[in-house]
């Protein structure tokens, strides 16, 4: 018995093969959730559509470029040789902008930045009230910067805008 449904359940001894008589007549009640009724589908997700062809002279986005960012980071600190791993990586050292400009690379920054305050301006905007944050609420987040030279001035990249670059 459950949720107010009587269920007579019984064995037919070896099993579902000796199952001779309708359902019907072996319960008398009437048939609740799941029972005498042609099944129905739930969709609740909205059904794939073709995907529109992509725009010419757009690049595709890379998906969960944030984690491939993560993981960047991670292990650039610690490989033994940054000049392979930015070859494993296929970060490009000389190559061009959409723009047809050449850019350089010359470094790869990282860092790590802590919010630990929250500033929220007054009504009218002349002024702001500052906040600390509890330890619970402070977020650590991990930087990365590719800086390239343009020939004249250095041009600090994220990876996404790097992967963009038309290699030399």
């Amino acid at each position: 018995m459950h949720r107010g449904h009587d269920h007579h359940h019984h064995d037919h001894g070896a099993g579902a093969g000796g199952h001779s008589h309708s359902h019907a007549e072996a319960h008398a009640h009437s048939h609740g959730h799941n029972h005498g009724q042609p099944p129905r589908a739930a969709q609740w997700q909205t059904p794939h559509l073709p995907q529109p062809p992509e725009e010419v002279g757009h690049a595709p986005v890379e998906s969960d470029l944030d984690l491939v960012e993560k993981a960047f980071v991670e292990s650039f600190a610690t490989a033994s040789d940054p000049t392979s791993f930015l070859r494993l990586a296929r970060i490009p050292f000389d190559a061009m902008t959409a723009e047809g400009t050449r850019v350089s690379l010359l470094r790869v920054e990282t860092g790590e930045t802590t919010d630990v305050g929250a500033v929220m301006p007054h009504l009218g905007g002349g002024s702001f009230r500052y906040d600390p944050l509890p330890a619970a609420m402070t977020s650590l987040r991990r930087t990365l910067r590719f800086v390239y030279f343009n020939g004249s001035a250095s041009v600090p990249m994220t990876l996404a805008q790097v992967r963009s670059l038309a290699e030399t």
